[in-house]
C-alpha cells in the first residue's frame, strides 16, 4: 500500500510504499503548539523508505529530552509535513493528518500525558506513559 501525504497546499509532498513503524500520540507542550491543538500525532517511517518533493522551509528546537528536533513545513501554506529527531536522525515522523486518510494505522503509544488535557482520554489498546 502506499501512503501520500502533502502539506495544506499541496507544493510539499512525501510518499512511501512502507507501514509506520509505529504511531504515536504526544501531549507535550511543544505539539500542542505545532499542531495548534490539544496534542500531536505522528507516524514514524525509515528515512530511506520515503520520498519527498516539494521545498520545505526548516525550523529547529531543543525537545524536552535536550535533543533537536528539525521540521520541515511548507514555506507557502506553513504546514509541518516531517520531522527529524537529531537522536534518531534515521527516522522522520509524519503528522498523519497530512496523510488525509481516516483508516490510517491507529497509534499504539500515548506520550507525556501529564500535560494532556483534562478532557481527553485516548481510549483503545495503547501504552500510556506519563
Amino acid at each position: 500500500m502506499t501512503h501520500k501525504a502533502s502539506c495544506s497546499c499541496g507544493q510539499l509532498n512525501l510518499e512511501t510504499k512502507e507501514q509506520p513503524l509505529r504511531v504515536s500520540v504526544c501531549h507535550c507542550y511543544a505539539c500542542q503548539k505545532r499542531t495548534g491543538s490539544a496534542f500531536g500525532v505522528q507516524a514514524r517511517f525509515e528515512k530511506n523508505m520515503l520520498t519527498i518533493s516539494g521545498n520545505s522551509k526548516r525550523y529547529e528546537r531543543i525537545a524536552d529530552t535536550g535533543n533537536k528536533a528539525i521540521f520541515h513545513f511548507c514555506p507557502d501554506c506553513g504546514s509541518t509535513l516531517y520531522y527529524i529527531l537529531e537522536a534518531i536522525p534515521d527516522m522522520v515522523g509524519v503528522p498523519i493528518g497530512g496523510f488525509s486518510d481516516p483508516s490510517f494505522m491507529p497509534p499504539s503509544i500515548s506520550i507525556y500525558e501529564d500535560r494532556q488535557h483534562s478532557w481527553l482520554s485516548i481510549a483503545g489498546d495503547i501504552e500510556h506513559i506519563a
